[in-house]
């Protein structure tokens, strides 16, 4: 059995006095969609700090693609798109620029872009709905465009593991159809391991394969079946999982 692309082990961390994540643990497998949860305050953003190499435990383990954290060893198996990507109001960049990126990060950059690369580019810009935008400035798209541009980034990339943020807030309903398409596509087809962090998973429902709940530490670990058993849709009625959530604080 292949190793897990995610391994957390008794994750202990604390800012200052206040403890946020007390014996976290948690494991994301190669073809695995894995979406964590949790109110607000709940330590998400905390956990993928520390499984991402940002900040370091006070104790436990974390590893990444089989290594303890690290840009190194994930560079072009690591995709990764934050809640609230740095953009600079200057940067002239065009979509294409941007999610070509995520390919000459992965090590392609010795000779530019080869014909498999641009095809890898071209199918994540239109997995997202950019595609009318593809030589468009990114600083000239509405905040959900531009979010949509670095989805496509971590698409291009082909990633053994994609790690993603609240990658659709702000993120229309049809846009939101063409991501769980990519999404799948990318599990399906190239083995990938997901974890995606969000509050409301509609657009996912029926694909993740297990939900993990969050409130400092691990409350539920396991299929939507379960949690829908007890009551808990995943924001198939939009209100649902965010309002349970929130009753968890």
């Amino acid at each position: 059995m292949p190793d897990p692309l995610v391994a957390a082990g008794r994750l202990v961390f604390a800012y200052g006095r206040e403890r946020v994540l007390d014996g976290v643990d948690l494991t994301v497998d190669p073809g695995e969609f894995v979406a964590l949860v949790g109110p607000n305050g709940s330590g998400k953003s905390t956990l993928l700090k520390l499984l991402l190499g940002i900040l370091t435990p006070e104790s436990g383990t974390a590893r990444l693609l089989g290594a303890p954290p690290s840009g190194a060893q994930a560079r072009g198996r690591l995709g990764y798109v934050p809640q609230r990507p740095a953009l600079s109001p200057e940067l002239p960049a065009t979509v294409h620029e941007i999610v070509a990126s995520g390919r000459l990060a992965g090590g392609r950059w010795w000779g530019g872009l080869r014909r498999p690369d641009r095809d890898a580019v071209e199918h994540a810009i239109a997995s997202v709905g950019l595609a009318e935008h593809t030589h468009t400035p990114v600083n000239e798209l509405s905040g959900g465009q531009q979010q949509r541009a670095f989805i496509a980034r971590a698409f291009a990339i082909e990633p053994e593991l994609l790690i993603l943020d609240e990658p659709t807030a702000g993120v229309d309903a049809a846009s939101q159809r063409l991501f769980r398409d990519a999404l799948v596509h990318l599990i399906d087809e190239h083995g990938s391991g997901v974890l995606l962090v969000s509050h409301e998973l509609s657009a996912v429902a029926n694909d993740v394969d297990r939900v993990v709940v969050l409130r400092r530490h691990i409350v539920f670990d396991g299929p939507p079946a379960e949690l829908a058993a007890s009551g808990v849709s995943l924001g198939v009625h939009k209100e649902d999982l965010p309002l349970w959530l929130e009753e968890l604080r």
